[in-house]
């Protein structure tokens, strides 16, 4: 009967969260561990499936990085980053496509229709179909590194469209200059904060392999606010790939997304202990 007891509370404690986020936009960056291990696979879309059934919209934007280094290295083809970017040739672009578009968007949409299969289910798009993710050349510190895209503009109108129909759109990061026909692998992180900045989202959400932003003890910093995070790169508590991260963080809070989440994909369930209770469990970011 306690058990039973406690599990009733825990759906009380989550109640006025569910109430506040009800028809809210969610847009939600998949990737690292939580893309890998079957276990942890199966728990992500089961979570996915837990928010679309209380009401909430959720935009899936997925990476895919160790699966094309994975297909580079058996075509031995050679792969550079600069900076945590890859330095995309031709060749390198049409195996990111393959695997991006080909393989990892229907794996996941399968994953998800699997669990929400008495609804509108996932829907799986790149950012070439209807010029979803409109692009430019990106330049790494003024570096060219290949087919490389930065978002330029969002097709917003399709993304509302889906999501007013109670569809799930899961967003493999393939841009497109629709002048030139040029197609460009787009990093995950920015795609997944410029969709969230022009969908004007309530949360973007990133899941990680870390616990969030750390402390320099190692100890999860459970909030920062935009006007702390300049002190905490300065002196060293964020560095290297994390810095990318608080930076699309910090844009997107100052163009209107109203919370950011760093959390750690590699804990079952993670998403909806992080959005469902007061403690959370990994980095929110806030004005």
């Amino acid at each position: 009967m306690e058990q039973l007891l406690e599990k009733a509370l825990i759906l009380q404690e989550a109640l006025p969260f569910i109430r506040d986020f009800y028809g809210k936009v969610f847009v939600v960056k998949y990737g690292g561990a939580a893309m890998e291990e079957e276990e942890l696979k199966h728990s992500f879309a089961k979570d996915i499936a837990l928010l679309r059934y209380v009401g909430i919209k959720v935009v899936l934007v997925h990476g895919g990085g160790k699966d094309i280094t994975n297909m580079l290295n058996k075509l031995n083809i050679q792969t550079e980053f600069i900076n945590g970017i890859r330095k995309t040739d031709k060749e390198s672009l049409d195996v990111a496509r393959m695997v991006l578009i080909g393989k990892l968007n229907k794996d996941i949409v399968s994953m998800l229709n699997k669990e929400m299969s008495n609804m509108h289910g996932a829907i799986g798009l790149s950012g070439i179909d209807a010029n979803l993710l409109i692009c430019t050349k990106y330049y790494q510190d003024g570096e060219d590194i290949g087919y490389v895209g930065k978002v330029k503009t969002v097709n917003t109108k399709l993304i509302r469209e889906l999501i007013q129909m109670d569809y799930t759109p899961v967003i493999a990061p393939i841009g497109i200059d629709p002048e030139s026909n040029q197609m460009y692998n787009v990093n995950a992180d920015m795609a997944a904060t410029e969709i969230a900045c022009e969908l004007g989202a309530e949360k973007l959400i990133f899941l990680t392999d870390t616990d969030g932003i750390l402390d320099k003890s190692g100890k999860t910093i459970s909030s920062i606010h935009k006007n702390q995070y300049k002190e905490l790169i300065e002196d060293g508590t964020i560095t290297k790939g994390m810095i990318p991260k608080i930076n699309s963080a910090i844009d997107a809070i100052l163009r209107g997304v109203r919370k950011v989440h760093i959390i750690n994909g590699k804990i079952k369930h993670s998403i909806l202990i992080e959005v469902f209770t007061k403690e959370g469990i990994g980095t929110e970011i806030s004005l």
